[in-house]
């Protein structure tokens, strides 16, 4: 009985996480969701009560593997650099590999999330920013940590930026890479996953290491220290 209504559950979050990249939240109805997941609707409420939190039960699903990765990668590259800084490369592979490859193999389902992703982050749902927070606070905190040590000429303020910055450029790679082969006329592949990766990874790591704009920290320079003296 347990396994039939874990295969309902995933049946039913497989259906709405298809539906939701194909049509957006808004114009996938629950009929929709329940026709495609073979199930009725009474099923859905028994599981997840609502439209809403099944969206957040969808999210917090895919968001676990792929912050439990990334603190993974992060705790074998404590144990090999230890109280070194990490290079780089090596944050930036935390940052953005297990977004590139969240279930690999399942690469149907992987490739509604990616275009779910990218729907979602350029049209907000309030209901998902205290998942997407809470759910990659912990690895946030060690990354930022490590990526300061790394990269300690750049200021916070820019660190934050670059880094916001390069959470886009690998969502929109996600969510519209068959954008690239038509533009390209087929020279890119994006299925070319590995390489794709390693494009978008020396693209990020020029970005996080490009040394601030002399004298825009300048002005900074003096407006903190214009600030400390009226203190």
């Amino acid at each position: 009985m347990d396994v039939l209504m874990t295969n309902t559950k995933d049946n039913i979050l497989d259906a709405a996480e298809r539906l939701f990249a194909e049509r957006g939240y808004e114009a996938t109805s629950m009929r929709a969701i329940t026709s495609a997941a073979g199930v009725n609707l009474a099923a859905v409420n028994y599981h997840f009560h609502s439209k809403e939190r099944l969206l957040q039960a969808l999210f917090t699903r895919r968001l676990e593997m792929l912050n439990r990765k990334r603190m993974e990668l992060m705790d074998a590259y404590e144990a090999e650099y230890g109280k070194r800084p990490i290079p780089i490369e090596k944050l930036v592979h935390a940052l953005i590999e297990p977004m590139i490859d969240i279930t690999g193999e399942r690469p149907n389902s992987n490739k509604a999330f990616s275009v779910l992703l990218g729907r979602m982050y350029s049209s907000p749902h309030s209901s998902l920013d205290g998942i997407l927070l809470s759910d990659i606070r912990n690895f946030a905190e060690r990354f930022e940590t490590a990526i300061r040590r790394s990269l300690p000429d750049i200021p916070p303020e820019d660190l934050y930026w670059r880094v916001f910055f390069a959470l886009g450029a690998t969502i929109h790679s996600l969510a519209s890479s068959h954008l690239l082969q038509k533009i390209s006329r087929g020279l890119c592949n994006p299925d070319d996953r590995k390489g794709a990766q390693e494009k978008l990874t020396a693209f990020i790591v020029a970005g996080l290491k490009t040394p601030t704009n002399p004298g825009l920290m300048k002005k900074r320079l003096s407006r903190t220290a214009k600030t400390d003296r009226g203190k």
